[in-house]
C-alpha cells in the first residue's frame, strides 16, 4: 500500500504543477488581451476611426479564446505533462485549434462585410445600391459562415480515431450512404444554392417592398436558409430562400422606389370632370407626399349602377408615401365634391308611372323624373 502511494504521489504532483503552469499562462494571456483591446478601443474613440472600431468589435470575442490558446500551446513543452495526459491533452488542443481557426475566419468574414458596408447607408433617400450591397454581403457572408462551420465540425470529428474508422467504412460503401446523406441534406443544399443565386441575381434585397402570399411587407432579414418579411402590421413572415426562386411574387422596389397609384371615385353623371382636373393638382401641390411627376384625371367607365368611374393617378417617392397620398387625395376630393358640387354625389332616381286617358299607364319623359338623394 505504501509503495502504491509512493508511485502515485509524484505523478499527481507533476500533473498539478503542469496544469498550474498552463492555467498561469492562460491568465497572463487574457490579461494581455484585455490591456491590448482597452488601448485599441481608446484609440478608436479618440481618432473616430470606423475601421479600427470595426476591427475591435469583431476581433474582441475570438481574441479572448485565441490568446489563451496560443499561450497554452507555447507552454505545453515547458509544462512537462505526464505521459498518461499527453494524448488527451493533444486531442483537446487539436479541437481548440480547429475551433479557434473557424472562429477567426468567421470574424474576418464579418469584418470584411462591415468594412464593405461602410461605403453606403440604408437610411438615404435613394438607397438602391446600398440595399443591393447589403443583400449580397449578408447572403454570401452567412453562406461562408455555414460552410466554415460544416468544415470545422467535420475536421473536429475526424480527429477521433473511432470516427475516422467509421468514415473509412462509409467511404467503402459510399453508394447507399451517399444517397441517404444526399436526400437528408437536400433542403440545406437547395437553400444554400438559392442563397448564392439570390445574392448575385437579387430578385429581393434588404428593405425591398414586396407582396408575398397576398401580404404587404418589407424584406427585413435574409439568412443562409430563410427570409424574414416584416408585414405592415408588424407580424413577421418567415419563408425559405427557395420560395423566392420557385414562386411568383411582387417586388415594388426592384429597380426604383417611385410608384404610381390610383384613386377611384364613383360619382353622378352630373359631375364636371374639368372641375376635378383643376382641383386635383391644387391638392397635390399642397402636399410633400407628391413627387411632382404624375397627375392624371380621367373618366374611365360609365353606366355602373347610375354612376361614372373617375380614376385619379398620382405618383410618390415610395410605397409608404403613396398610400398616404392616395388617402389624402381621396379625402380632399370627396370634400370638394360635397361642398362645391353636391349635385354630383351618387343619387338614386325613381320614376313614377301615371295613368293615361285611355286607362293605361304612361311613362314620364326623362326631364320629369324625380331625383331622390
Amino acid at each position: 500500500m505504501n509503495s502504491f502511494a509512493s508511485v502515485l504521489t509524484p505523478i499527481q504532483r507533476d500533473g498539478a504543477i503542469a496544469v498550474g503552469l498552463l492555467v498561469l499562462f492562460a491568465i497572463i494571456a487574457l490579461a494581455l488581451q484585455r490591456v491590448a483591446f482597452i488601448i485599441l478601443t481608446k484609440l478608436a474613440l479618440r481618432h473616430q476611426d470606423g475601421i479600427l472600431a470595426a476591427v475591435v468589435r469583431r476581433m474582441r470575442g475570438p481574441s479572448r479564446f485565441i490568446f489563451p490558446l496560443v499561450a497554452i500551446l507555447a507552454g505545453v513543452p515547458a509544462a512537462s505533462l505526464p505521459a498518461w495526459s499527453k494524448e488527451p491533452t493533444e486531442q483537446v488542443l487539436g479541437l481548440c485549434i480547429i475551433a479557434a481557426i473557424a472562429w477567426l475566419v468567421v470574424a474576418l468574414v464579418d469584418l470584411a462585410s462591415d468594412l464593405a458596408k461602410r461605403q453606403y447607408k440604408l437610411d438615404e433617400e435613394d438607397n438602391l445600391h446600398a440595399r443591393q450591397l447589403e443583400t449580397r454581403l449578408d447572403i454570401l457572408s452567412r453562406t461562408a459562415i455555414t460552410l466554415v462551420a460544416l468544415v470545422a465540425v467535420s475536421a473536429g470529428l475526424m480527429t477521433f480515431p473511432a470516427i475516422r474508422a467509421v468514415g473509412a467504412t462509409l467511404l467503402a460503401s459510399a453508394g447507399l450512404a451517399g444517397l441517404a446523406v444526399g436526400l437528408a441534406a437536400r433542403p440545406i443544399l437547395e437553400n444554400l444554392v438559392a442563397g448564392i443565386q439570390i445574392a448575385f441575381t437579387q430578385p429581393i434585397r434588404i428593405d425591398d417592398v414586396v407582396i408575398v402570399e397576398s401580404e404587404y411587407g418589407r424584406i427585413e432579414k435574409i439568412t443562409a436558409t430563410y427570409v424574414v418579411v416584416r408585414l405592415w402590421d408588424w407580424r413577421r413572415m418567415v419563408l425559405p430562400l427557395t420560395y423566392f426562386i420557385d414562386h411568383p411574387f411582387q417586388n415594388w422596389t426592384f429597380s426604383k422606389a417611385e410608384m404610381i397609384g390610383s384613386v377611384f371615385l364613383y360619382l353622378d353623371y352630373a359631375i364636371s370632370v374639368d372641375a376635378l382636373r383643376e382641383e386635383v393638382p391644387r391638392i397635390l401641390k399642397t402636399s410633400k407626399l407628391w413627387d411632382g411627376n404624375v397627375v392624371n384625371v380621367a373618366l374611365t367607365d360609365a353606366n355602373k349602377e347610375g354612376t361614372v368611374e373617375i380614376r385619379i393617378l398620382v405618383s410618390s417617392r415610395n410605397s409608404s408615401d403613396l398610400f398616404d397620398l392616395r388617402c389624402l387625395v381621396r379625402e380632399k376630393i370627396l370634400a370638394f365634391v360635397r361642398d362645391r358640387h353636391p349635385e354630383a354625389l351618387p343619387s338614386t332616381r325613381v320614376e313614377f308611372a301615371r295613368p293615361s286617358p285611355d286607362g293605361g299607364t304612361e311613362t314620364p319623359a326623362l326631364p320629369e323624373a324625380a331625383g331622390v338623394r
